[in-house]
């Protein structure tokens, strides 16, 4: 392990703390947007307006050695964000801050799945527990039979599979070319891809909303940098249990400024879930292998 990841534990678990105010500060701006802008146009002008911080990253696309492969991961990686940013605006305008939140902590669990059946990595006994504890904790936020579980909650189901599937491509991609063009290419093509089906059912953006989907790129980005700041500072099984803070922030803002009160099951869930998480990076860390599981800040929009 590296010595300069662990002799800063602290940094680590700072910069996590910050990553996830940036996004919780991200999806108080979404459900500030509300529901008048359709779900698509509102990803699409969330990513054009976010290009403007690929300029630094132009050198490094225009130089990368991109194969025939490397171009169909991207589309192929741009194709199934799409669908799961699309989604997930659409979720985060219908349902409380704190589900979406906790729900989107299932990510790295399809990550896991994923690497097993796609990429041939084995799957110990005891990260077959975790992932059935952290579906657990799905049904125990959802709670079928007992609430009505409406089209925000499946929209996140499918966001945090899409999002899983994604992350899965850029492990494929990650190792050929740097992360600046993993993510500028991303970028990119989530916008293109966003782009028809916005204007399938194009809405005239006020310069208020305008605004406000800059200040969800900008707090996006951030959150993506600062997220790389925590995982240089240290390991991922350090920083991993931060991210339950984020639940609470997200618990806090809706009962505070929303209006969307505490639902207890939901945090309850979402200590299960993240639990879940943290017990694999923890496992991947004794172990001294790469961890396979993406932090689920990773998977924002």
């Amino acid at each position: 392990m590296d010595t300069e990841q662990t002799a800063r534990p602290g940094w680590g678990i700072f910069w996590m703390i910050v990553t996830g105010l940036c996004f919780v500060a991200v999806t108080a701006l979404v459900k500030i947007l509300g529901t008048r802008i359709p779900a698509p146009e509102a990803a699409f002008l969330r990513y054009l307006l976010g290009l403007v911080f690929l300029i630094p990253m132009a050198g490094p696309m225009l130089r990368a050695p991109l194969t025939r492969r490397l171009w169909g991961l991207f589309a192929a990686r741009g194709a199934v964000h799409t669908i799961g940013v699309a989604l997930w605006f659409y979720a985060m305008a219908r349902i409380p801050i704190a589900d979406v939140t906790a729900m989107n902590y299932l990510s790295p669990i399809y990550v896991t799945l994923g690497a097993v059946f796609f990429l041939g990595e084995k799957l110990a006994f005891r990260r077959v527990l975790a992932v059935i504890f952290a579906l657990i904790g799905a049904l125990i936020i959802l709670r079928p039979g007992f609430r009505e579980v409406g089209s925000g909650h499946l929209a996140m189901l499918f966001t945090a599979i899409f999002f899983g599937a994604s992350y899965l491509l850029a492990k494929l991609a990650s190792g050929k070319v740097s992360p600046a063009v993993v993510v500028g290419m991303l970028s990119i093509f989530v916008t293109i891809g966003l782009a028809p089906l916005a204007l399938m059912n194009w809405v005239t953006p006020t310069l208020w909303e305008l605004a406000i989907l800059f200040g969800v790129a900008c707090f996006a980005t951030m959150g993506h940098y600062t997220m790389t700041l925590a995982f240089r500072a240290a390991p991922l099984a350090v920083t991993q249990p931060a991210t339950f803070l984020q639940l609470v922030w997200a618990v806090a803002l809706g009962a505070l400024f929303f209006g969307e009160g505490v639902d207890p099951f939901v945090v309850l869930g979402g200590l299960v879930i993240v639990g879940s998480v943290s017990f694999i990076s923890w496992r991947e860390a004794v172990l001294k292998r790469r961890v396979v599981t993406p932090s689920m800040h990773q998977t924002k929009g």
